[in-house]
């Protein structure tokens, strides 16, 4: 079984593909497009693997993935109770790839890698039940005052009710 992060077959040129990098630079990945399929990971794992309260991926088949720069730079974890392996940048800890042995067939990529649209929407939520409470979920955000490009969720405000006589 070849590896996500060893270098595919040169991409036919009719094919259309979106490229995508890690934070610093060092490895770029190519995908052909459209992805296979897109989805929200609400998983401890995940969450854990990128620091955030869900990751969105892109699932590609792997005779359609490829690195195209820096396969040295990458280095993997392999969780040995789950058969899952995630695949990061050894320079600045970008998630590059999230691979599962029973899908073999595919490469699971973060869709925040890509600057350009990957021919999927994402449409599905796995793991929904491990959603966290912190999680942002729409609600309505204002400008911060003061801070220009922040924006943020003002709590509810209480409605007073008449005002009560003190006796004395």
């Amino acid at each position: 079984m070849r590896k996500a992060t060893e270098a595919a077959k040169p991409r036919a040129d009719s094919e259309a593909s979106a490229v995508g990098q890690c934070l610093c630079g060092a490895v770029e990945i190519e995908i052909g497009t459209p992805a296979r399929w897109a989805w929200h990971d609400h998983s401890a794992a995940t969450r854990r693997a990128h620091g955030a309260a869900y990751a969105t991926y892109v699932g590609s088949w792997r005779k359609r993935f490829r690195v195209t720069r820096g396969a040295d730079e990458i280095t993997r974890f392999k969780d040995e109770t789950t058969g899952t392996t995630r695949s990061f940048c050894a320079r600045c800890g970008t998630p590059l790839a999230y691979e599962r042995a029973r899908s073999a067939h595919m490469v699971n990529v973060p869709r925040a890698l890509f600057t350009t649209r990957t021919g999927r929407e994402p449409r599905y939520h796995i793991a929904i039940d491990q959603l966290q409470d912190w999680t942002y979920l729409g609600e309505a955000l204002v400008p911060l005052k003061g801070f220009p490009g922040v924006v943020w969720e003002r709590p509810n405000r209480k409605k007073r009710g008449p005002a009560r006589r003190v006796s004395g």
